[in-house]
């Protein structure tokens, strides 16, 4: 029993104990709970309060937005009300403007129908009219035939018969001066060709273009160039193949020569002998030897030079030499080089004028006449060798038919020829070109203008085409198309007995008659 108790007092503090803290244990998670309680109030709130002041918050921005979009919207609204009131105006311009249009067109109308009717009575008065002077003609007719004796069938026949013979006549006179023309035209083209064949064979021709003067330092150098028994003066021309002519002129010797190539060499050579001061025929013939070579080199220079200012490639080296050979040779009194590079220009100036390459018609420019360059024993025109020239070193066919073609030797081929044709003519033309002062070219063309402005009718007057054409403009109420054409056979009549030019002058008559009016 003793020791039972103590276990039984043991098993009851247990039990009290775990009820002890069995009772503390449930106070202590009620606190706890009660603490969580609280907390958990507190976080609603605050949770509660925070989406609060966030849906107040996206209200004021949903609000903001939506005041923008309003805001853009009615600005839209306004630009497009603004657009339709501006379609508005213009539609109402519009309209008004057709309606004064179709006003205007009725009115318009109505003079047309106006018009009419006067047109129409007018047409049947002018009926009338007319068939009252057919009612006079026959009763003139008549009273013709009974004063002359001869039927309407007769007087025709006798009519045509006097026009026959009047037709006859002017045909025969037509013929006549046709005949004559060709045989003026004849003769020009003679002495053309005859002109050419002395430049190309450097013929003697005139003292301008065949003597050059060398001056001296003093008398006493014409001895010295004479030299013993005239033995320095043959070797010299000798070796140039000129004349020298020492005169009576005071310090000078002319140099006489069909060549002006070799007329250069010997200028030049005279005056390196006279410089150098040893004049006998073994120097001589060594200065004339060197200056040649010098000059060949020189001449192959300037050809050179000559396509580079015309911007010009691909040349083949002999046509470049005959090129620089053209300095040395003239064409009526005309620089040839001069010449040949002025067509180019010209030529080139006109094809880019006209939307070509203006290349090759520089090219065709500058060799159309290389023919005058080849020696005198090449036969033919000299438009036709440059041509055979051009082929044979191998240019390209339509410069090489525009080189032949320029003097119409054979028939053009491309518009280029038709350009160096004119370029030509052109550069050779133009006053003091060839032969001919700048005062007489003037002179010839006032007088053509005097000649035409004489004739009565005639207002005013042109000469165009260097003097080669005449314009005439004449009043058309007191010229009419039969007296027009009456009045450039007697202009040309007349300039053909006054006048004296090469070639022919073309005479044309401009009849026009105007009529204007004004619609207010």
């Amino acid at each position: 029993m003793e020791t039972a108790l103590p276990i039984i007092l043991s098993i009851i503090g247990l039990a009290v104990g775990a009820a002890v803290g069995y009772v503390i244990m449930n106070k202590s998670t009620a606190n706890i709970i009660s603490e969580a309680h609280e907390r958990a109030k507190v976080l609603v709130e605050d949770a509660e309060k925070e989406a609060e002041r966030i849906k107040k918050e996206r209200l004021l921005e949903v609000k903001d937005e939506w005041f923008n979009k309003k805001q853009e919207y009615d600005n839209h609204v306004q630009a497009k009300k603004q657009k339709m009131q501006q379609y508005e105006k213009q539609l109402k311009t519009r309209e008004e403007n057709i309606e004064k249009k179709v006003e205007l067109l009725n009115r318009k109308e109505k003079q047309l129908q106006q018009l009419e009717k006067d047109l129409e009575k007018k047409r049947q008065a002018i009926d009338s009219e007319y068939a009252k002077a057919e009612e006079l003609v026959k009763e003139q007719n008549l009273r013709l035939e009974r004063i002359t004796g001869m039927s309407k069938e007769d007087a025709r026949k006798f009519l045509m018969e006097n026009m026959i013979n009047d037709a006859r006549a002017a045909v025969a006179q037509k013929i006549k001066d046709i005949r004559d023309e060709a045989r003026e035209h004849a003769k020009r083209e003679a002495q053309k060709i005859i002109i050419q064949a002395i430049q190309r064979t450097a013929s003697d021709h005139s003292i301008e273009t065949t003597v050059s003067v060398v001056n001296l330092a003093s008398e006493d150098m014409k001895g010295r160039i004479i030299g013993r028994e005239g033995r320095n003066i043959r070797a010299f021309e000798a070796a140039t193949g000129i004349d020298l002519i020492i005169d009576d002129t005071p310090e000078a010797v002319l140099i006489s020569g069909f060549d002006p190539f070799r007329r250069e060499v010997a200028k030049i050579s005279l005056e390196r002998l006279m410089s150098d001061g040893r004049i006998h025929p073994a120097r001589i013939e060594e200065i004339v030897e060197k200056t040649t070579k010098e000059l060949e080199e020189e001449i192959r220079s300037i050809g050179e030079n000559s396509l580079l200012e015309l911007g010009i490639h691909g040349m083949h080296s002999e046509l470049v030499r005959l090129i620089g050979r053209m300095k040395y040779r003239s064409s009526y009194g005309q620089n040839l080089l001069h010449h040949s590079m002025e067509v180019a220009y010209l030529s080139g100036i006109m094809a880019a004028e006209l939307g070509l390459d203006p290349m090759p018609a520089k090219r065709a420019g500058l060799l159309h006449d290389i023919g005058k360059c080849l020696d005198k024993n090449a036969e033919g025109p000299h438009a036709l060798l440059g041509m055979e020239l051009a082929r044979k070193f191998n240019e390209h066919p339509i410069i090489c038919n525009a080189i032949g073609a320029h003097h119409d030797d054979i028939p053009m081929e491309s518009a280029i020829a038709a350009l160096v044709q004119s370029a030509d003519s052109i550069s050779g033309a133009r006053p003091g070109a060839r032969r001919e002062s700048l005062e007489n070219y003037i002179k010839r063309l006032e007088q053509l203008e005097s000649i035409a402005t004489s004739f009565e009718g005639v207002t005013k007057t042109f000469a165009i085409q260097a003097g080669r054409e005449v314009r005439v403009i004449v009043e058309p109420e007191r010229v009419d198309d039969l007296l027009a054409d009456n009045l450039a056979n007697e202009i040309a009549a007349r300039i053909e007995n006054e006048l004296e030019y090469p070639g022919q002058i073309r005479v044309t008559v401009v009849r026009e008659r105007r009529s204007t009016a004004y619609a207010r």
